[in-house]
C-alpha cells in the first residue's frame, strides 16, 4: 500500500463561521499534528497583499509544511458574459496567488445555478438544482467549458493545475465532472475527487473520476457531520486510489462537530491504518 502525504484544508478548522480562524494558527495546529502540510481556502485569507501572502509562505516552511493547493470559490455558471469574465478574473487572480505561495494547484468549482438560494435547503436535495429559466444545463456546460479554457494559458504559464472538484452543481455526478474535463482536454485541468461528494453509489463513482485525479479531499465527520454524513470506508477508496496508480496529498476535510483538532488527529490515524 503506498503511503501517501496527509495534509489538511484550513476549512477543517472554520467550517465557514462568522469569525474566521487565522491560517497561521491552522498551519501550526498541522505542525503539531504531525501533517505534511496544508490547503488554503481563499475565502479565509485576510488579505491578497504581498507581504500576507509571503508571510504565510515563509511560515509554512520554517514549520516544514507544504502549501499543496489554494481551494477558489468561482462559480462559471452566469447566464450574463460580464458576470462569467469576472469570476475568468478571479480564478486568473487566484492562479497567480498560489504561484506566489509556491503552491503547483488550486481548487475549482463548475459553479452552479443558486436556483435553491438555502444551502441546508441544497443538501436536502443531493446537491442538485434546476436551471435557470430560460437556460439548460447544456448552456451551463459550454460556460463552464469555455471559462475554463480562458484560464488554461494563465495556468500553464505558472505552472499552477486547475483541479475540479465533484461538488455540487454540474459536477453533482460523475459523469458530469468527466464531460468538462474532457471536453477540456488539457493536463492543466485535473479533478480533486472529493470522498464526501457523491452521496449516491459513492464507490463506483469516485473510481470513474480516479483516473484524471490529482488531489484527494479526505471527509470525515465525528461528532456529527455538519450538513450531512457519509459511512466512508477508507478501505475501499484506498483500493480505487491504488488501482488507478494514485500518489498525491490526502487532504483532509473534517466536516464533524469534534473539536477540530481531535477531529483531524483522528483522521490522519484512520488515514494512516489504513496504509498498512
Amino acid at each position: 500500500m503506498t503511503r501517501y502525504k496527509i495534509g489538511t484544508s484550513t476549512y477543517s478548522f472554520w467550517h465557514f463561521l462568522p469569525e474566521k480562524v487565522p491560517i497561521g494558527f491552522v498551519m501550526e495546529r498541522a505542525r503539531q499534528l504531525d501533517l505534511d502540510g496544508i490547503e488554503i481556502l481563499h475565502v479565509q485569507m485576510e488579505s491578497e497583499d504581498r507581504e500576507y501572502i509571503n508571510d504565510l509562505k515563509r511560515l509554512a516552511f520554517s514549520l516544514g509544511l507544504d502549501i499543496y493547493c489554494l481551494a477558489i470559490h468561482q462559480n462559471f455558471v452566469r447566464p450574463s458574459k460580464e458576470a462569467r469574465e469576472k469570476e475568468i478574473g478571479l480564478t486568473k487572480r487566484c492562479l497567480e496567488i498560489a504561484y506566489q505561495l509556491g503552491a503547483p494547484s488550486i481548487r475549482l468549482n463548475s459553479g452552479r445555478w443558486e436556483t435553491i438560494k438555502n444551502f441546508d435547503n441544497l443538501m436536502a436535495n443531493k446537491g442538485v438544482e434546476p436551471p435557470i429559466e430560460g437556460y439548460t444545463e447544456e448552456d451551463g456546460f459550454r460556460w463552464v467549458v469555455e471559462s475554463i479554457e480562458e484560464c488554461l494559458p494563465v495556468a500553464e504559464n505558472l505552472g499552477v493545475v486547475m483541479a475540479l472538484e465533484n461538488h455540487w452543481g454540474l459536477t453533482s455526478t460523475p459523469e458530469k465532472t468527466l464531460k468538462i474535463v474532457e471536453s477540456v482536454n488539457s493536463k492543466w485541468l485535473r479533478i480533486l475527487m472529493d470522498t464526501g461528494n457523491f452521496l449516491e453509489d459513492t464507490y463506483n463513482s469516485l473510481r470513474k473520476i480516479a483516473p484524471y485525479t490529482i488531489l484527494v479531499h479526505v471527509k470525515t465527520y465525528y461528532g456529527g457531520g455538519v450538513w450531512y454524513e457519509l459511512d466512508l470506508d477508507y478501505a475501499k477508496i484506498f483500493e480505487i486510489l491504488e488501482e488507478a496508480r494514485y500518489r498525491g496529498y490526502l487532504s483532509i476535510e473534517f466536516e464533524g462537530k469534534e473539536d477540530p483538532i481531535v477531529g483531524v488527529d483522528r483522521t490522519r490515524q484512520l488515514l494512516v491504518r489504513n496504509f498498512k
